[in-house]
């Protein structure tokens, strides 16, 4: 097996034991409390691995950094609510649209034509996550479905502009933005809910900086070893954890109709993924 393949599935790995971390400690401490403290951290950490690489600040792009750094907290908030208050499976299966938004908004912004082949597939992808919402059913489970769809959104944003910034910015000073923003952007959100950790939830939120940070260390060399579409379909391995965990730790058991929808996003994803020319628009 190529050493591509082997970072990209300890990175799955250690990106769902974050996950647990995140939905185990989200019981008693605030999503957005747990953004903060995931940025601080992954600050910090950053800070020393850019020291030792004798890595500088650039004086140019910075806005640009800056808005990377926006979407990627917008991303952690969304994404660590939804966490909390839906199974685990589902959550990251939502967090997966991320390659469909990647195409919308390329479409938008970009200005990119798609491909006969991508306008086919789209339908099937959001129809599945439309089976994970469950609208059908007027519950509150429907609403947190949609942040995590959102969460998506966010994601797919901040990977456009990763994609522009990597032209020119090293990826630890991309990273830094990403995570030092990410924790001023959880600030508003956490000033009427904040709570004093405890020793145990200190620690929960200590491992959830280390974890996260080293699952970013893991997808980068994985995309410096293998291509991006390999890694982005072994990716997918994540999600088998994730429902592995999900039952082990919390009984979680999905239905029939999130299965499904789960494969049809699944499905369409990876057939985006397998061929490059999905990814630059005929």
């Amino acid at each position: 097996m190529k050493n591509g393949v082997w970072l990209a599935l300890f990175s799955s790995l250690v990106f769902s034991v974050m996950n647990v971390l995140v939905k185990e400690v989200s019981a008693t401490i605030p999503p957005a409390e747990i953004a903060f403290f995931r940025g601080l951290i992954g600050t910090i950490l950053i800070l020393v691995l850019m020291h030792y690489g004798q890595i500088s600040f650039s004086r140019t792009g910075v806005p640009m950094l800056a808005l990377r750094g926006l979407l990627g907290g917008l991303y952690m908030l969304a994404y660590f609510f939804t966490l909390s208050k839906i199974p685990l499976t589902d959550a990251s299966i939502l967090a997966q649209m991320s390659p469909v938004f990647v195409i919308v908004l390329s479409v938008i912004f970009l200005k990119e034509r798609l491909s006969r082949r991508t306008i086919a597939i789209l339908p099937l992808i959001f129809l599945g996550a439309i089976f994970l919402i469950k609208p059908h059913e007027y519950a509150s489970y429907s609403a947190y479905a949609l942040v995590g769809i959102l969460s998506a959104v966010f994601s797919a944003a901040a990977g456009i502009s990763i994609r522009y910034l990597s032209k020119t910015h090293p990826a630890y000073e991309i990273v830094f933005y990403f995570v030092a923003t990410s924790a001023l952007v959880a600030l508003p959100f956490m000033s009427q809910q904040f709570i004093i950790p405890d020793l145990m939830q200190s620690v929960y939120l200590l491992a959830i900086g280390v974890v996260s940070l080293l699952g970013q260390v893991f997808l980068t060399r994985a995309f410096t070893h293998e291509s991006a579409i390999v890694v982005q379909v072994v990716s997918y391995f994540g999600l088998v954890l994730n429902g592995m965990f999900g039952f082990i730790f919390w009984k979680e058991i999905p239905d029939v109709l999130t299965l499904f929808g789960g494969l049809m996003i699944v499905a369409g994803c990876i057939a985006l993924s397998s061929r490059r020319g999905s990814d630059k628009m005929r």
